[in-house]
């Protein structure tokens, strides 16, 4: 693989340790073409930071174990897994992970398949799909004499839409974020926010999901605020209804069959167990365990927001389908000019962010929103290396992906750590990754 006559660095020798172990999986394995950092601009030496940086916290307790892949014009330049995948399995490349909100760009993705079928439009009222959300009411909050708040319900001044959905600008809330009192007490009493088990609206069937949703107030009138929120798993009721199908049905289908995502998918089968990453019992910065959710049984629906389960193979395989405009290996699941579209801000200079999706996300601002992606807005703003065009999303238990079409650089980042900082170690893995870039 390298000419005889070379003098192997150390550098080097990890890329030829890294090209045989991904041989080692067998033909097909590996999720995208691999190639030596350097042929693609990228440093070998800088990049053995990021391990070095994974492992160290590692040690240090801030998590058990992690996945990092990083890709370069379409090719696999490097690969870990650092750690224990739990208290008694090391971490390996196979590791199956809980990715909740990275659930939603999959989501995302099925319902711009739907847009290019002509079963959906962008701008079509929710109620169409979903019965009862044409008559949804506000929560307005207001102060009274004596400073205290008191809350208002009002007619919506215009319904919701698929397009709302997908920004986040529908009005609807998360019971774990949203302080609009009556919207949290009306999530907690239908069964989609529990106080003490975070992002688990996994056990509704659909049809009572829709119905029990139709009768909590939103938070925000629609098409007025960017407030993450339940909107995927909204999103995903609508793509049921619209497809006839399950939501993991259609994106088996349409999505995870035609990019060969084998591990994807909304629970993990028996077979599979063996290889679910587990998060520590107590997280060291917040001193108290984060639950997270129960996969290993069909769940009583498929939840679009936070209901997913993937490998960082898998994550890495979609995420480069997008860079390459919506195609991977000869299949093509969405049209460039879908993915550019998805992939642009929606939400301009006029919207009311509660907070902005990079301060949610990573702690910094920057970032507009997209058709299911944070996207950054310019060079500069945001604390964090990158670029304009540059496009993410993360999940609550600590994964992380994002594509730079200009770098043609996409990453993704896999651990099992709901804890308060994880927003900077997202920070710290994009920053290291950046600083390899040698062209």
């Amino acid at each position: 693989m390298f000419p005889s006559d070379v003098r192997l660095s150390k550098s080097t020798i990890a890329v030829a340790a890294f090209v045989l172990a991904i041989a080692a999986w067998g033909v097909g394995a590996q999720p995208l073409p691999v190639a030596k950092p350097e042929t693609v601009g990228m440093s070998s030496q800088k990049l053995a930071k990021i391990s070095q940086s994974l492992k160290k916290e590692v040690d240090d307790g801030s998590f058990r174990g992690a996945v990092i892949m990083v890709a370069r014009k379409g090719k696999l330049v490097y690969q870990d897994a650092v750690g224990m995948q739990t208290a008694s399995t090391k971490m390996t490349t196979g590791s199956v992970f809980r990715i909740y909100s990275m659930t939603k760009p999959l989501v995302s993705v099925a319902a711009m398949m739907l847009v290019e079928d002509g079963t959906i439009q962008l701008t079509d009222p929710v109620s169409k799909y979903l019965p009862g959300f044409d008559k949804l009411q506000v929560s307005v909050p207001q102060k009274n004499d004596a400073g205290q708040t008191t809350y208002t319900l009002v007619p919506q001044e215009r319904q919701m839409t698929v397009q709302d959905l997908l920004r986040h600008t529908s009005g609807l809330a998360y019971g774990e974020i949203t302080q609009n009192a009556p919207v949290k007490e009306g999530l907690q009493k239908i069964g989609v926010y529990y106080p003490d088990f975070d992002f688990n609206a996994r056990n509704l069937a659909p049809a009572d999901q829709i119905a029990k949703m139709a009768t909590v107030p939103l938070a925000f009138q629609p098409g007025t605020t960017w407030h993450y929120s339940l909107a995927s798993d909204m999103l995903g009721r609508v793509v049921e209804r619209a497809s006839g199908k399950r939501l993991g049905d259609f994106l088996q289908e349409r999505l995870f069959g035609p990019l060969k995502m084998a591990d994807s998918g909304f629970w993990v089968p028996a077979a599979k167990m063996s290889r679910l990453a587990e998060s520590l019992e107590k997280d060291r910065f917040a001193g108290r365990a984060f639950p997270l959710v129960d996969v290993s049984s069909q769940p009583m629906n498929d939840s679009g927001g936070a209901g997913g389960v993937s490998t960082a193979s898998d994550y890495l395989r979609f995420s480069q389908m997008l860079m390459n405009g919506g195609r991977l290996d000869g299949a093509r699941v969405l049209s460039r000019t879908t993915v550019k579209l998805m992939t642009s801000d929606h939400l301009g200079t006029a919207m009311a962010l509660a907070p902005s999706p990079g301060e949610l996300l990573i702690g910094s601002k920057g970032y507009g929103f997209g058709l299911g992606f944070a996207v950054r807005t310019a060079d500069g703003i945001a604390g964090v290396s990158g670029s304009a065009g540059e496009y993410m999303w993360a999940g609550y238990a600590g994964t992380y992906f994002w594509v730079d079409p200009k770098e043609e650089l996409t990453a993704v980042f896999m651990t099992q750590a709901a804890s308060p900082q994880r927003a900077y170690f997202r920070k710290m893995v994009k920053q290291l990754v950046y600083q390899a870039i040698t062209d």
